[in-house]
């Protein structure tokens, strides 16, 4: 069986890296560094949240890269919240937002809700005119639930979207077999992924000088440094301005081309995808 490079034109050793930026439209600062990131060429998709108070900023604005929906159902920061699309009591906690952690929503909320505020985050980013390229989700939330990876899976078939798809560990943790359960829908997703959350400064240079043949999604979190950021998430600040950094160093574009990684947005497996 052909591999997704192949099926995507490239040879079978072909190296292909989406280079994803989480969190478009969380805030202006998040806007400001991650289309910079996108202008720049070194980042070649990012995934908006669409309940929160940037998302529509984050689309009026010109970009070079591909869209997604990042599939949002919680709110992490202390004083800066947001709410629902679809206002179903069951999404939000005692305060009136979304939780702030992935379990609070497993715990409490109806998987009918999160059905419905889902789409409505998705056909909210197709109204505003996006083409959309695929999902993803903030936290994790509709991935690391069997319950809830079902249902991303469904939302991926319906809408005809690749899906973001977390590596062996994290499927061990779900106790279900994520791929194989996506694969049986019709759904293309990248063969790896990186996840550099919170490692060391040295880790993303290892993590591509190892790249392996097929289709790699590293996801990154780029924020603009500065009064807006340290006021919102003053615990994770310097994690996001330093992706902001280190995105935008001129060696990061120097080690991609190292690696001998081409450049891919998540366009090229939804329309594969699309074309059955």
């Amino acid at each position: 069986m052909a591999s997704l490079a192949e099926r995507l034109g490239h040879a079978p050793d072909a190296k292909l890296l989406i280079v994803n930026c989480d969190d478009l439209g969380s805030s202006a600062a998040a806007n400001r560094a991650i289309h910079d990131v996108m202008d720049r060429g070194v980042a070649t998709s990012a995934t908006l949240m669409v309940p929160c108070p940037w998302a529509l900023d984050a689309v009026r604005r010109p970009t070079a890269g591909g869209i997604g929906v990042h599939l949002t159902l919680t709110c992490e920061y202390p004083g800066y919240r947001w709410r629902a699309l679809t206002g179903a009591a069951s999404l939000h906690d005692r305060e009136g937002f979304m939780p702030r952690t992935a379990a609070e929503v497993w715990d409490r909320a109806d998987l009918a809700d999160v059905e419905a505020e889902c789409r409505a985050q998705i056909d909210q980013a197709l109204a505003w005119g996006v083409d959309v390229t695929h999902l993803d989700t903030h936290m994790g939330t509709m991935q690391l639930d069997p319950r809830y990876h079902a249902l991303f899976v469904r939302l991926g078939h319906d809408y005809r979207l690749p899906i973001r798809m977390f590596g062996a560990r994290a499927e061990a943790v779900l106790g279900v077999p994520a791929r194989a359960q996506a694969s049986e829908a019709g759904l293309v997703h990248p063969d790896h992924m990186v996840d550099l959350w919170g490692r060391p400064r040295g880790a993303l240079a290892e993590r591509l000088d190892a790249l392996r043949p097929g289709v790699t999604e590293l996801f990154l979190h780029p924020v603009e440094d500065g009064a807006e950021l340290r006021a919102y998430d003053p615990a994770e600040a310097d994690i996001r301005a330093g992706d902001y950094a280190e995105m935008t160093h001129p060696g990061f574009a120097a080690r991609i081309a190292a690696a001998g990684a081409t450049l891919i947005s998540f366009a090229p497996l939804r329309d594969l995808m699309r074309r059955g």
